[in-house]
């Protein structure tokens, strides 16, 4: 599933091919993703103009002078940015063709994202009201996140994955966070003692700016808008490492399930 560093990407790749480009149409090829396309976009968005592309969490926002899109890319969706006469694919659902020539489509094989459209601030919109906040922005510091850890028991890669506490700290991102801080997953978060969320808060910055900084992570299914894969795969110390020695310790590498996700961690390296 892409998280933060791949939306980040996209953001990044897509941002200066189509800010301030004027819309020409939009197509809906299929409308039924997660939720169903609100085709009056097909009808608003002719002749309005890109002004921002922001990122909130793992949601790419698309501002037009009159609302904006909100996209989020599910667990197999990309962007495209393509010249209007490339052909379509199998799975391309929605694009948007700009009058540079330019089309922007969105294709998703599974159809678990969405492609949302509103006309309010899209900080009262529902999915982004309670969102916590960006950790790569000082709200999110060691006394923020060591008060969230004093008032909870909850395993503490569940409480950073919890997009209410910290937004777009996905299982891969947490689970390499926990490893380079020393800290087990499954262990309670009120049991963190300070200058261990010092380190945790530290090293997911660090992790997350190294993965935007590579272009995202290689995944099966993630490729940037400009088609290439991202690279930050190799560097990966922990994630889906289950069987093999860790690199530090050489122990066994273990693997266990929280909150649905798998988890591998290092039982000699982790406390």
């Amino acid at each position: 599933m892409p998280e933060l560093p791949e939306v980040e990407t996209t953001k990044n790749a897509i941002a200066p091919i189509i800010k301030n480009q004027i819309i020409q149409n939009v197509i809906i090829h299929q409308k039924q993703l997660r939720w169903p396309i609100d085709r009056i976009i097909t009808q608003t968005l002719p002749n309005d103009t890109f002004t921002n592309i922001k990122r909130r969490g793992k949601y790419l926002l698309l501002e037009t002078k009159q609302g904006t899109l909100i996209i989020h890319l599910g667990m197999t969706g990309c962007l495209k940015y393509l010249p209007w006469e490339t052909p379509l694919i199998k799975h391309d659902h929605f694009e948007i063709k700009l009058k540079s020539k330019i089309t922007v489509r969105y294709n998703d094989p599974r159809k678990f994202g969405f492609i949302l459209w509103t006309t309010e601030p899209t900080e009262l919109h529902p999915l982004l009201s309670k969102l916590g906040p960006e950790p790569l922005t000082q709200s999110f510091n060691t006394k923020y996140l060591f008060t969230k850890c004093l008032a909870s028991s909850r395993p503490i890669k569940n409480l950073i994955m919890d997009n209410t506490v910290v937004v777009g700290v996905g299982n891969i991102y947490a689970t390499e966070s926990l490893f380079t801080a020393k800290i087990l997953p499954h262990r309670k978060s009120n049991t963190l003692q300070e200058n261990e969320v010092s380190l945790l808060v530290k090293e997911i910055k660090k992790i997350l700016k190294k993965s935007i900084n590579a272009g995202g992570t290689t995944l099966k299914d993630f490729y940037s808008p400009d088609g290439k894969p991202g690279y930050f795969k190799q560097k990966l110390q922990i994630y889906g490492k289950k069987g093999e020695n860790c690199y530090l310790c050489n122990a066994n590498i273990n693997k266990i399930v929280l909150a649905q996700r798998t988890t591998t961690y290092c039982p000699n390296c982790q406390i």
